[in-house]
């Protein structure tokens, strides 16, 4: 027997259908090891000693190893198929060092998507673990434990926040900037003005370009006022020109574009993408087959395999739509940043089209899947080609603009359905001298604008744009300045929190470089310097520590210690002021600012007493009072609850109460041994409850499978 180990369980389920029943296919579920909080400041990470690691299992991943580690043991041959990527690399190595396998030697798969070819392939081809990868991802995971201790250690005892980490901390400042670019922008006044053309029964909107020969500018009422003043009551063509143009296909998707065209078109967020988007290249059944449908979606490359291009894309495309729609594979155009590892994001087979894959998929799985297919093969393909009319029509020193768009061939655009011309407005054939009455015109005031706020796509493509982390943690950069409610996100846009600003303003002031984008791109570049051998370990982690370290020292010395803020009562205990604050997880309350001296909490006001409404209950005498339901809405009940459970409708009528007969009985209960157990609806989830409740509060939770 053969042991393959995989990451994800749904992984394993794929590729042990491709392998057969000479391999057995487990998964680690992630990473086995981290970093331990023992050592000098609980940093796991012994710095005198050459940053030597002290790694350590986390307990839920046990009985995991032990599972693995008899695997291995009856195992004849053992091979890690972890994510190829820094991460993945790791992670094998680590699952070497703990199941006592010859890191070395022991057999590495790697494969960019899950087929039964490129598992074949893979198997028939092993390769071996890349130390340099290693050292590479223990570099990085080592610099964001020093970062996020120290930095965390001054933010909770001076400033009364967690910090964010290296990553979250550039990203946040991004955000913070952009709002407070906004807050203090100052708009200027302009105004625009639109003639409308009557052409053919069919009206057209034409924008004043040029005033006297010059470029049209205006800031006034007075000047568009004159300047309308002058338009005559018609406009004669003074120019025609068509030009044709090319307009080829955009590359295939990377992480980040994938991100920002699915927040856009399908309104996804980032994690919502990576989560469908991870389940299809994993593998789901199709037509009969357990399939992985996309290429690793964690890459920041354009690039397209020249074997998917010859073999796939070029056969279906001739088939599909013909010889002329046929484009070539065009050239990966990517930044100082990026790594090239991977392919783009990519279908694994054309003949799974997004039709044919829709009816095996959930709606949601349909969309996305269909967003990665069109744009990969549509990047094979031919360009569009377009014919540009441009008309200017002039009068009394006024020149107004027309253009429109005519489409002489579909190219790459055909693969995305019926062709939408909505935006490219169609002008009928005009000749110049032509004379065209002016219907209407108008005069509109305007102001600029600030850059817009990011939203979920934006923020993915400034990172990207500034290097800052890997497509690997786009999305949950995000998450985490969420969670620390450092940001907030409605409707997509992101804004910042007042905690959020408070961590940036520190973070500028006392670290300015670490909070910097330069600072996180020039991190991942020597990143990538590890990882080619251009950089030991030991390089990397010297070059960082020591001027790191300076700018802490500094640091503490000089931050001030955040006031707290008063309530304006004092502790019942000490007598000292009573303060807000908030706990480890963010959550506000009220405490004494004498702690650790005093550790008196504020508790909760107790409730206000239920109203009565002058009515007695019908049914037991006690007085009738006005209650909230789960979703706050009021009705009336009885005060001796829950002894007496007479409720009714504010508007008098008597609100029923679930009875339950022997169809509903699942069994009896064994608790009271009178009642029986039925199907009840809690919050979230169904289950069954006792018919004596609430004298019997017997519960029993169901499984998915019941």
């Amino acid at each position: 027997m053969k042991l393959v180990i995989v990451e994800s369980p749904t992984k394993s389920e794929t590729i042990g259908r491709y392998l057969g029943s000479d391999f057995t296919v487990l998964a680690s579920q992630g990473h086995i090891r981290d970093l331990s909080t023992r050592g000098k400041e609980g940093l796991g990470i012994n710095i005198e000693n050459g940053f030597t690691a002290d790694w350590t299992i986390a307990p839920r991943k046990k009985a995991i190893i032990a599972k693995l580690s008899e695997a291995a043991k009856k195992a004849s041959e053992v091979y890690l198929a972890t994510d190829p990527d820094r991460e993945g690399e790791a992670i094998s190595w680590h699952l070497a060092q703990v199941l006592g396998l010859p890191t070395d030697s022991v057999k590495r798969l790697q494969f960019h998507e899950i087929t039964k070819p490129a598992i074949t392939a893979a198997i028939q081809d092993p390769g071996t673990i890349d130390m340099k990868i290693v050292k590479a991802q223990e570099t990085r995971r080592m610099v964001d434990r020093i970062i996020g201790f120290k930095i965390s250690s001054l933010f909770q005892h001076f400033i009364n926040v967690r910090s964010a980490g290296r990553v979250q901390s550039s990203t946040l400042r991004m955000i913070v900037d952009r709002q407070q670019a906004i807050d203090a922008f100052v708009p200027e006044e302009y105004w625009t003005i639109e003639a409308e053309i009557s052409i053919n029964g069919k009206t057209f909107k034409a924008p004043l370009t040029r005033v006297d020969g010059k470029p049209f500018h205006c800031h006034t009422k007075e000047e568009c006022e004159a300047i309308v003043a002058r338009l005559p009551k018609e406009l004669s063509v003074t120019s025609v020109s068509k030009t044709e143009r090319s307009i080829s296909p955009k590359p295939a998707f990377t992480t980040s574009t994938l991100q920002q065209e699915a927040y856009s078109k399908l309104h996804f967020s980032n994690t919502k993408t990576q989560s469908i988007a991870q389940k299809l290249y994993e593998g789901l059944q199709v037509n009969g087959e357990h399939v992985g449908l996309i290429t690793y979606m964690r890459t920041d490359s354009t690039r397209i395999s020249p074997e998917f291009f010859t073999r796939h894309a070029t056969p279906y495309i001739l088939e599909t739509y013909g010889k002329q729609y046929l484009g070539h594979i065009r050239a990966s155009k990517g930044g100082n940043n990026v790594q090239d590892a991977h392919e783009a994001i990519r279908p694994t087979g054309t003949h799974r089209t997004p039709d044919i894959a829709s009816a095996y998929l959930t709606p949601e799985q349909a969309k996305l899947y269909r967003l990665i297919y069109c744009r990969a093969m549509a990047s094979l393909m031919a360009p569009k080609k377009v014919e540009r009319t441009s008309i200017i029509l002039s009068g009394n020193g006024l020149d107004f603009s027309l253009g429109g768009d005519r489409v002489l061939f579909k190219g790459y655009s055909i693969i995305f359905g019926e062709y939408d011309d909505k935006d490219e407005e169609t002008l009928p054939e005009i000749e110049q001298g032509q004379v065209f009455e002016v219907a209407k015109v108008d005069g509109e005031q305007k102001f600029t604008k600030p850059e817009p706020q990011y939203n979920m796509a934006s923020i993915v493509k400034a990172m990207e744009e500034k290097g800052i982390g890997r497509p690997s943690t786009y999305a949950s950069t995000i998450d985490i300045l969420i969670k620390r409610k450092y940001v907030n996100v409605a409707k997509g846009v992101i804004t910042p929190t007042e905690d959020g600003v408070k961590v940036v303003n520190v973070l500028k002031k006392y670290f300015a470089d670490i909070a910097s984008t330069d600072y996180t791109a020039s991190m991942e570049r020597q990143l990538d310097k590890v990882e080619s051998g251009e950089k030991t370990f030991l390089e990397a982690m010297n070059e960082f520590y020591g001027p790191f370290m300076e700018t802490f020292a500094e640091a503490k010395e000089k931050i001030y210690k955040d006031p707290w803020i008063e309530t304006g009562e004092n502790c019942p205990e000490c007598g000292k002021p009573l303060v807000y604050k908030k706990n480890r997880k963010g959550q506000p309350f009220i405490g004494c600012s004498g702690f650790p001296s005093c550790t008196y909490i504020k508790k909760d006001k107790p409730a206000e007493p239920a109203k009565e409404v002058g009515e007695n209950c019908p049914e037991c005498g006690a007085p009738l009072v006005i209650k909230k339901g789960r979703k706050g809405e009021e009705f009336l009940g009885c005060s001796n609850f829950p002894k007496c459970r007479y409720t009714r409708n504010m508007n008098g009528e008597k609100k029923e109460r679930v009875t339950y007969t022997e169809k509903d009985y699942v069994k009896p209960c064994p608790r009271c041994k009178t009642g029986f157990l039925v199907m009840k609806k809690g919050k979230r989830v169904s289950f069954l409850g006792c018919t004596n409740y609430p004298k019997c509060k017997e519960v029993e939770w169901l499984n998915k499978k019941k």
